[in-house]
């Protein structure tokens, strides 16, 4: 029991003692802050008074929030009846992310201010040196880059990826600094601008960066702050150098603001790289970068820039161009290339400089697409024919021309719209009227060559060249179902005439390729004979070389004869003459004979018969037939009676004979000569 008394009374003194302590710390304002927090202090009350209307914040020592914040440890003198300490914690900014900054004590904004002034107050950590050196209340242009601060969120409140910190503040405070922390998450804000490298979920682009490449985009810069534009104007003008930026490419409000920046859409835009810019002060819009491409120039029509001088002359009259940076269109186009262009200062029209093709081909668009609206060129033959003619242009423009066919035209699609579709389908209706349809057809080459000499004249009234004018099968345009297409059959009739011309000239190459194979089989059988016809030429030129030889023997054999047959000859012709006188003399002689014989008998008659007595004398052949024959009769066998007109075949022969050879003896006169002796 008396063990129980006195650990009652042991625990009772050092509950006492724990409490006098506490009492003793109480009175003294004894308070510890962990290094972690911030405290804040409300000062309850002060022989000071309180703050003065419209302030928030105590710098003189009067009853409210106080400027000064303590820091983490063990601070005496802030006894609880007269102080009041809120610990907050400390402020985290992560890397590579940014901090928003509102200050809900301070100098009023000025009329063109939507965000307060940059004041030195060692990034917001010294409330007391923000206050005094005119640090203003409301939204901030500073920021805050990584890193831990010890902020009083009685004066400030900051907004972060993670959360809003605010001190003891108003429900509505807390809901307006809520959504303002929503604002800048949607607006990616809490993350450095970042240009030449695409990220996802950018709600500021209007582009799809994805489809990008990472150098490919540009930042537009818009600013919510100081004063507004001139009259007239839409494009803030670039401040500072153009080399240099003066202002940290917008990182440095103020910088910017002090060289006369104002808010707006800026001529000036960011290129790749990464920048801390307060998306309060400046929102960022990502578009791509201008490429012209190899084949095009870019004509810069400029919004933006005082007003020019026209260069093109008093005979130009379809506008004015300008030097570059003047409002117009520029005089010279840019190359090909990649450009940082603001698209809302500059208008960049691509103009290509290569040939390129327009089709006037119903459902055909080429991949520049300066052409979907152009269609087959319906067209009416002097022979009634109706075809749609599908054909296609080849064009150059010169890129020393491309800013005057800009400043005429606006672009090249209208060029083509209200210019080249009007000229080339009014010539070719005009070419179709005065042409038959089987003319369309198989003078095509003729008419392409006369349209791209008479377009090409035409064109360069306009700084465009004509290269060629290529026309396509022409097309029957209104075809009931069922019915035969006329134009086909015009093919039909043209492929026959090509045919019977292709089987002429494939006759004419079946002929010829004959005659060289004839030739071939020729060479071939003499180069299979060669040896025979060397063997031949060889025995030609030996026969030749033998007849020679013979002639020149024969001939000499045949002087030799003609010699031999002359002597011969003379020799006969002697023996001729000898004998001739011999037989003269002998027959004379046997004349003389037969003279007398004659005259013996007294009569030349009775001298014949004597003679032709002796020779049936003496002749081997009987004179009576052993056998008759009856020619000719009455055809009973007797023979016709003379005078009865019935005349044997013995004496017709004989008839015959004598009719034939009076007939063959010329009917000479004979002269009467006086009767000759028989021997003479």
């Amino acid at each position: 029991m008396g063990s129980l008394t006195s650990l009652f009374v042991t625990g009772f003194v050092v509950v006492k003692i724990v409490f006098a302590i506490l009492l003793v710390l109480a009175i003294v304002g004894v308070r510890y802050i962990p290094h972690r927090r911030v405290g804040i202090l409300e000062k309850l009350w002060s022989p000071r008074g309180s703050l003065a209307q419209g302030r928030i914040l105590a710098l003189k020592g009067e009853a409210g929030y106080q400027a000064r914040v303590l820091r983490g440890g063990l601070y005496i003198g802030y006894p609880f009846w007269m102080y009041r300490v809120h610990t907050v914690p400390l402020v985290t900014i992560a890397e590579g992310r940014i901090g928003y900054v509102y200050a809900r004590d301070g100098q009023p904004l000025g009329q063109s201010q939507t965000l307060g002034a940059i004041a030195d107050c060692n990034g917001f950590q010294d409330p007391v040196a923000f206050l005094t050196n005119g640090g203003q209340r409301g939204r901030q242009r500073a920021i805050l880059r990584e890193g831990v601060y010890a902020m009083n969120t009685a004066l400030f409140v900051i907004i972060t990826e993670q959360s809003v910190h605010a001190g003891p503040c108003s429900r509505q405070e807390r809901e307006q600094c809520n959504s303002w922390q929503q604002e800048i998450l949607a607006a990616r804000g809490f993350s450095p601008v970042l240009i030449g490298s695409a990220f996802e979920g950018e709600t500021a682009m209007q582009v799809d960066a994805s489809k990008l490449m990472p150098h490919d985009l540009i930042g537009i810069v818009t600013i919510h702050d100081g004063p507004t534009l001139e009259p007239g104007e839409f494009i803030a003008p670039q401040v500072g150098s153009a080399e240099t930026s003066a202002h940290n490419y917008f990182q440095d409000p103020e910088a910017f603001l002090t060289l006369g920046g104002r808010r707006g859409k800026q001529l000036q835009v960011l290129t790749d790289g990464t920048f801390f810019i307060n998306r309060w002060f400046a929102t960022i819009e990502l578009q791509p970068k201008t490429l012209i491409p190899i084949g095009y120039v870019g004509v810069v029509i400029s919004y933006y820039g005082a007003s020019g001088e026209d260069v093109t002359g008093a005979q130009f009259r379809y506008g004015e161009q300008v030097e570059a940076g003047r409002r117009g269109v520029w005089r010279e186009a840019l190359a090909p290339g990649k450009y940082a262009l603001n698209p809302y200062a500059l208008k960049v029209e691509l103009v290509p400089t290569v040939n390129f093709v327009l089709r006037w081909i119903s459902g055909q668009t080429e991949a520049h697409r300066y052409d979907e609206a152009l269609t087959s060129i319906p067209l009416i033959t002097a022979d009634g024919y109706e075809p749609l003619l599908p054909l296609s242009l080849v064009l150059h423009i010169d890129y020393e021309k491309a800013p005057r066919v800009v400043q005429r035209f606006g672009d090249v699609r209208r060029l083509i719209t209200q210019t080249l579709d009007p000229i080339l389908t009014a010539y070719f209706r005009d070419v179709a009227q005065s042409s038959n349809m089987l003319d369309l057809l198989t003078h095509r080459e003729e008419i392409q060559r006369l349209a791209t000499e008479a377009l090409g004249r035409r064109f360069q009234d306009f700084d465009i060249n004509c290269v060629a004018v290529l026309i396509g099968r022409p097309e029957t345009a209104l075809l009931k179902p069922g019915q035969d297409d006329p134009i086909d059959r015009l093919f039909d009739q043209l492929r026959q005439r090509r045919l019977a011309e292709e089987q002429k000239e494939t006759f004419a190459k079946q002929q010829e390729a004959a005659v060289q194979l004839k030739a071939l089989h020729h060479v071939q059988a003499e180069a299979e004979r060669q040896t025979q016809l060397t063997q031949t030429r060889v025995e030609i030129e030996i026969a030749g070389n033998r007849g020679a030889a013979q002639l020149a023997e024969a001939g000499q054999l045949a002087k030799r004869e003609i010699t031999l047959a002359e002597g011969h000859a003379r020799a006969i012709e002697l023996d001729g003459q000898g004998e001739a006188a011999r037989i003269a003399q002998v027959g004379e002689a046997e004349a003389s004979v037969s003279r007398q014989k004659i005259e013996a008998f007294t009569d030349p008659r009775l001298y014949a018969l004597n003679l032709i007595a002796a020779q049936l004398a003496n002749s081997k052949q009987p004179l009576v037939p052993e056998r008759v024959v009856l020619l000719g009769g009455n055809g009973d066998g007797k023979p016709g009676a003379p005078g009865s007109g019935e005349v044997g075949l013995f004496q017709a022969i004989m008839q015959m004979l004598a009719a034939w050879q009076h007939m063959a003896e010329p009917a000479v006169p004979q002269k009467s000569e006086p009767p000759r002796d028989i021997a003479a």
